[in-house]
């Protein structure tokens, strides 16, 4: 190139900066998103040795906060209507996993009358969410 010749332009497009955009945000989605769960703030009991959780696909979550209001999944639901809610959250599937998430500072016969309503419901069997406490929690 001399002096007083115009630059040629270049017509590659650079893709670096775009990626590294899109792997910021993927970064972000990541932490953000344990945060971002549905339905009401929860304590959950804590138990030295809970079973396996399984799948969260297929499955109705039943939320009973500290005042003992129910949630279906995300969505408030009166305590009279919780089998029709729990039928129309259930669809046409013919087998659907229903578990209760009930907060650790309830009494337990709260916790019956939800067990209860959803086997008058039609569903059969209820689990239940409990987080692991003691040492093998924190080691993992």
């Amino acid at each position: 190139m001399r002096l007083g010749e115009p630059a040629k332009m270049q017509s590659s497009i650079n893709v670096t900066p775009l990626v590294d955009v899109v792997l910021v945000l993927l970064i972000i989605f990541m932490v953000v998103a344990p945060q971002m769960r549905p339905g009401p703030e929860v304590q959950v009991p804590t138990t030295a040795k809970p079973r396996e959780q399984g799948d969260a696909r297929d499955r109705i979550l039943v939320t009973i906060d500290q005042h003992g209001e129910l949630w279906i999944d995300d969505q408030p639901i009166a305590a009279g209507s919780l089998g029709q809610g729990l039928r129309d959250a259930a669809g046409a599937k013919s087998i659907t996993k229903v578990v209760i998430q009930g907060d650790a500072r309830l009494r337990f016969g709260d916790v019956r009358q939800a067990m209860l309503a959803i086997e008058e419901a039609g569903f059969n069997g209820v689990a239940l969410i409990a987080k692991r406490s003691g040492p093998a929690a924190a080691g993992g």
